[in-house]
């Protein structure tokens, strides 16, 4: 998953109002940023899944493990991202969500 901006990868303390503000009920938020947060992961998961599978081989043998640094890195990066509900809390507080009473989080494209 490319972002298209800055999202911190750390931990922002977040104003309860300004994340019960769009929905008007802080739990409904929450529900709506952790669902989004879920599609994220499985997206980032099967992404990451697709790309480590180029590296699996039917035979091991120990020079292919200590030379695989394009796997070691691919690995690296995706550690370095955002984790999913800090991308989705950030989405969410930029309006980038829309959901519904009753349904669930999906990003708008």
């Amino acid at each position: 998953m490319e972002s298209k901006r800055s999202i911190p990868t750390s931990t922002v303390t977040r104003k309860l109002a300004d994340l019960a503000e769009p929905t008007g009920n802080i739990y409904e938020s929450v529900a709506i940023i952790a669902k989004r947060a879920n599609q994220i992961s499985s997206a980032i998961k099967a992404e990451l899944g697709r790309k480590l599978e180029e590296f699996s081989t039917t035979g091991d043998s120990l020079e292919e493990t200590f030379e695989n640094r394009e796997q070691i890195e691919v690995s690296r990066y995706y550690e370095r991202m955002p984790k999913p509900t800090i991308i989705a809390t950030e989405e969410f507080l930029d309006g980038e969500l829309f959901f519904r009473e009753g349904g669930s989080a999906a990003a708008s494209e």
